[in-house]
């Protein structure tokens, strides 16, 4: 049996999508949203957030998906570090997170809802 060359690209583009994701998860996602579910300013500033790439999202007719929220915030990360964004190297303090760290938190928050087993 073989394996169309357009199935091995997709499980490939979806592989990357998750590690995407899972990296964001790490880094800021999961200390963000635990941030959030004590502070509910922070969790609305988020959900705020998640709402405008919800947005641009449907925009741009793109389903909500793991491929297009990792895409998402790829260019959400290379777009920062272009106007002179550095990911945070210590611990985050999350009761003053700059705009790429509250928009990324809100793409792993959205992430999470539709691929919860392997982005947790």
């Amino acid at each position: 049996m073989r394996v169309s060359k357009n199935r091995v690209t997709i499980r490939s583009a979806a592989k990357a999508a998750r590690s995407t994701l899972a990296a964001l998860a790490g880094s800021v996602g999961t200390s963000g949203l635990a941030a959030a579910a004590a502070d509910p300013g922070l969790l609305a500033v988020i959900d705020q957030h998640a709402a405008a790439v919800r947005d641009s999202l449907d925009a741009d007719r793109r389903p909500l998906t793991v491929a297009a929220l990792a895409g998402y915030a790829e260019g959400v990360r290379a777009a920062a570090v272009e106007h002179g964004w550095r990911p945070p190297a210590e611990p985050v303090d999350w009761s003053r997170p700059d705009w790429p760290l509250t928009r990324l938190v809100a793409i792993y928050a959205l992430a999470r809802t539709l691929d919860p087993r392997r982005l947790a």
